[in-house]
């Protein structure tokens, strides 16, 4: 009973947590290009700085997952918290390109609608050695609909620094630098959460070995895969996203953030439709073919002739697009031996910073050339070969889960 009683508490406040990060990230996601623009960044800039800011958030969680074993898990958490606060402070006080660009690479800040911070492999570790094996893409599934639903609603906090500016008779700037140091306010709650965990066990490596040993092979060659995805991922994260819309249809901050907050309910949506479709056919097979039609829309959505139609498909996108998320991250923790499932999380989830740096600063030089849409189609096309690539190098490799289901028993390369 203490047990059960235990694992609720670390389960509840993992969501809190990951309810107040997501808000954070649903707002300055959008208003990060309007600040750097404010400040008379071009396109390319933007795209330079989100690319920091992924770089350095890859980097970061890479050296957490690979030393988790060091600290306990609550202790790696408190100081990602710090650092979060320290971020939004930072940012709300420099105003140069270069200081703006060191603060976003050792910095916390998310350009993406979904985590590729470095609290994502410690909390799908404890996520994941907290819930049996037939719950824990539910589980899963519940932890992205809280970031989800969190995130849109802070999408709509985006129109905030307008009303502010009218309301308090401040300029644009100084508005949004509230915003920074909302977010720094955010991170200090965070930790407030974080520090009622109970004093978890480090990983059950001893320390100097290699973190990876017996599912070495599968989460690098996962890493590898989810690379690609993440490198068309990089070509429309939120703020890249954003930044398109700004420019096709001349949206407002306000505006847009209406639009971010419908399609991240639809996404919410999504996240529980992934973990009943994934219960009857399958998680390699719920990731796939609904990640597959999605990245066709994404194709399309430049060649709407008018914002309702790039809106409908957009919407119908973020229905389909998210699926693979609590999938993917219930696949790679089953795969994966208890003691290794920080490493994993953290080696797997690293690509969808590392791989999509690069592709922000692409994106911003495209938007340069052209306001057509040409890094939606890069990112959908990427995202379609990923897709394929995934469903024939892992169709035949199952969880416990649905092995306990299947009359054949199918080996785990790398295990």
């Amino acid at each position: 009973m203490a047990a059960l009683q235990t694992n609720g508490s670390v389960l509840t406040r993992l969501l809190w947590a990951r309810g107040l990060r997501a808000f954070a990230d649903g707002y300055v996601s959008l208003l990060l290009p309007v600040y750097l623009i404010g400040l008379g960044m071009s396109a390319f800039e933007v795209g330079i700085i989100t690319t920091g800011t992924l770089l350095g958030s890859g980097a970061l969680s890479l050296l957490v997952g690979l030393h988790a074993g060091r600290l306990r898990f609550r202790s790696w958490l408190l100081l990602a918290c710090a650092l979060m606060a320290a971020t939004g402070i930072a940012f709300a006080l420099a105003s140069d390109f270069w200081p703006l660009l060191v603060i976003a690479v050792v910095g916390t800040l998310n350009p993406s609608s979904g985590d590729v911070s470095v609290f994502l492999p410690l909390e799908h570790a404890l996520l994941a050695d907290t819930v049996e094996d037939n719950r824990r893409t539910g589980f899963f599934a519940r932890y992205n609909v809280v970031g989800s639903i969190v995130a849109a609603l802070g999408a709509l906090m985006a129109g905030l620094p307008q009303v502010l500016s009218a309301l308090l008779h401040v300029d644009g700037l100084t508005a949004l630098r509230c915003m920074f140091l909302l977010y720094a306010v955010l991170g200090m709650a965070c930790a407030l959460v974080y520090r009622g965990l109970p004093a978890l066990r480090k990983t059950e490596e001893g320390r100097g070995k290699a973190p990876l040993r017996k599912s070495k092979r599968t989460a690098y060659t996962l890493a590898a895969l989810f690379s690609l995805d993440a490198f068309g991922g990089g070509f429309v994260v939120q703020s890249m996203f954003a930044l398109w819309l700004f420019d096709r249809f001349q949206l407002s901050p306000m505006a847009t953030g209406t639009i971010f907050f419908w399609t991240g309910l639809v996404s919410a949506v999504s996240y529980l439709a992934a973990a009943w479709i994934s219960g009857r056919f399958g998680l390699v097979n719920t990731m796939v073919f609904t990640h597959l039609p999605s990245s066709l829309l994404l194709i399309l959505i430049p060649f709407a002739p008018t914002l309702p139609w790039a809106l409908l498909l957009l919407i119908a996108r973020s229905a389909l697009s998210q699926m693979d998320v609590p999938t993917r991250s219930s696949y790679v923790m089953a795969i994966t031996p208890p003691e290794e499932r920080a490493a994993a999380a953290s080696v797997t989830s690293v690509p969808r910073s590392l791989a999509a740096a690069a592709s922000p600063a692409l994106a911003g030089y495209m938007l340069t050339l052209s306001t057509f849409g040409w890094p939606l189609i890069a990112a959908g096309a990427c995202k379609i070969v990923y897709d394929l690539l995934l469903y024939f190098r892992f169709r035949h490799i199952r969880p416990p889960e649905e092995q306990a289901r299947s009359p054949r028993n199918h080996l785990i390369p790398g295990r």
